[in-house]
């Protein structure tokens, strides 16, 4: 019988307060913070304007070796462990894949997809493709992903070889459990432990922001306003005194 671990979720205000902070303010953030490669690159949005944000389950893919991992697998099912990932699924969670930008296989089709979407999954973030488009584009299941191939996932190169263990996914190093954040911008994975502090220090960078783009706008002075310069605090502090933060 096949076992593969869980994970430990973030709480909920965590996630929500990433969600807020979105990737390209949470990327900058870290990186402040001394984490300079966050952004999970390779898998771009399939369907824009989404957003979403959720604990990463993990699912790593190795160099296909064929004693260990025949065709024979198939007559157990359960050998096959990209469904154990999705096995761990509860609401809100993300599919985090190394497939090692592996454009020859596609991690997950139609129905393991159509299973996904029923246990409450938020998305999918590949370092890979995927197969079945016409359907998934039904499922309307948030993507990022490198793209689209007619095979299935062990057809060619690749074989899953662990769930739920660290992957490297488009070059950085995701711990399960991590919090994704994905939009338009790409995805960028958060270390669960660091993100009550992205989310403080983002909100402060973003306490002026309104005031900047306002100001710049009219055409003030990009040297006075971005960032705001300490000249400028009193200014935007009597602003802020009509128009409280939301």
């Amino acid at each position: 019988m096949t076992h593969t671990p869980d994970i430990v979720r973030p709480s909920k205000d965590l996630i929500a307060g990433i969600l807020a902070v979105g990737a390209a303010s949470a990327s900058s953030t870290l990186a402040h913070m001394g984490i300079r490669n966050c952004h999970i690159l390779g898998p771009v949005a399939q369907q824009t304007g989404k957003a979403i944000a959720g604990p990463a389950l993990t699912l790593q893919f190795m160099p296909k070796r064929e004693d260990l991992y025949g065709e024979g697998e198939y007559a157990d099912p359960e050998k096959q462990l990209h469904r154990h990932v999705l096995y761990h699924v509860q609401e809100g969670d993300i599919v985090v894949v190394d497939a090692r930008g592996d454009m020859t296989a596609g991690v997950f089709g139609d129905m393991m997809s159509t299973y996904f979407r029923g246990r409450g999954g938020a998305g999918m973030v590949i370092d890979g493709a995927l197969r079945d488009r016409p359907n998934l584009s039904k499922l309307d299941i948030p993507t990022w992903v490198r793209g689209w191939t007619p095979n299935f996932h062990t057809q060619t190169n690749l074989m899953p070889f662990a769930v739920n263990t660290p992957i490297a996914c488009g070059g950085v190093t995701v711990m399960p459990g991590d919090i994704i954040v994905a939009d338009d911008d790409g995805a960028v994975c958060v270390p669960a432990a660091l993100a009550a502090e992205v989310i403080e220090r983002s909100n402060q960078h973003h306490e002026w922001e309104d005031f900047s783009r306002m100001k710049l706008k009219q055409g003030a002075p990009l040297q006075r306003y971005y960032p705001l310069h300490q000249d400028a605090r009193g200014e935007y502090e009597e602003w802020r005194k009509t128009n409280p933060i939301g």
